[in-house]
């Protein structure tokens, strides 16, 4: 351990202002805007992996042998891919259902 880091956060949602203090240990020593992009970089790479398990439950997949892995990652980024760009103004998680159930949208994913 080198350091411990100190970041506080604001966040304005309609009238309401959040702020939060963390505290993070680290055994780098460098300066403190190079650390503040460090930890953005880091929350930015977990809220995806966040996404991703809540979207396709990645943490209870049990795909393990040869290339299955890799392959089923490549196919649910393009499936994630596909649902985000789409102009619905529906969650993912609704997103992804309707497109099980509804063809139509299924097609309107795709094309």
């Amino acid at each position: 351990m080198k350091a411990v880091v100190m970041v506080q956060s604001e966040r304005e949602s309609d009238a309401k202002v959040e702020r939060e203090t963390r505290f993070y240990i680290t055994s780098s020593t460098d300066k403190a805007d190079k650390l503040g992009a460090v930890v953005r970089r880091h929350w930015f790479v977990e809220s995806m992996h966040w996404l991703m398990d809540c979207l396709f439950g990645d943490d209870e997949c049990r795909v393990r042998t040869e290339h299955a892995p890799a392959n089923f990652t490549t196919i649910k980024h393009i499936a994630h891919n596909l649902l985000r760009r789409h102009p619905a103004k529906h969650s993912m998680t609704t997103k992804r259902l309707t497109a099980a159930w509804d063809e139509d949208f299924l097609v309107s994913l795709i094309s």
